[in-house]
């Protein structure tokens, strides 16, 4: 509820400074940029607040996550945030492109927890339920990695003015 208030204030400055200022050029694909930025942040927000759902779900039984990479994917999706962030206040487009091209190790992680926790769940039916809501959850880390994509196509369109895909 706070990132959702967070989001809709930023969004209102950035309709009221259009509406006031008329920017132009990089004034307005700055605003742009601050505008998506706000809105894939609120999503990654929503993405977290998922994750721990899952966790706190899982908390009381024994851990299947030793076995397979949610908790890597987890701290990859802070690194990620982190670097993208960091490229978009400096507007370092060098960084943006890398951080992008790191959702890949994301997407690698992904798959291969998706496919160990189909095989725990084979092994014993016991773990199915566990093994559902870790795929949940690397469902919404991966999905985050998709979201500091976005930001970092936003960084390289707020610094070059070329939307540029980087996936």
């Amino acid at each position: 509820v706070a990132i959702n208030a967070l989001t809709a204030a930023a969004i209102e400055q950035v309709i009221a400074t259009i509406a006031t200022q008329a920017p132009v050029a990089r004034d307005l694909r700055f605003l742009l940029t601050l505008y998506d930025v706000a809105v894939e942040l609120e999503r990654i927000g929503d993405s977290v607040a998922n994750v721990a759902k899952r966790a706190r779900d899982t908390a009381p039984e024994p851990s299947l996550s030793a076995n397979v990479e949610v908790p890597a994917m987890g701290r990859l999706a802070i690194e990620l945030l982190a670097d993208v962030m960091r490229a978009l206040v400096d507007s370092d487009v060098e960084l943006a492109r890398r951080t992008a091209l790191r959702d890949d190790e994301m997407d690698v992680m992904y798959h291969r927890a998706v496919d160990r926790l189909a095989a725990l769940s084979k092994e014993d039916a016991g773990n199915v339920d566990r093994a559902n809501r870790l795929q949940l959850a690397a469902h919404y880390l991966e999905r985050i990695g998709d979201r500091v994509t976005n930001i970092a196509e936003d960084v390289v369109f707020l610094s070059t003015g070329v939307r540029e895909d980087l996936n």
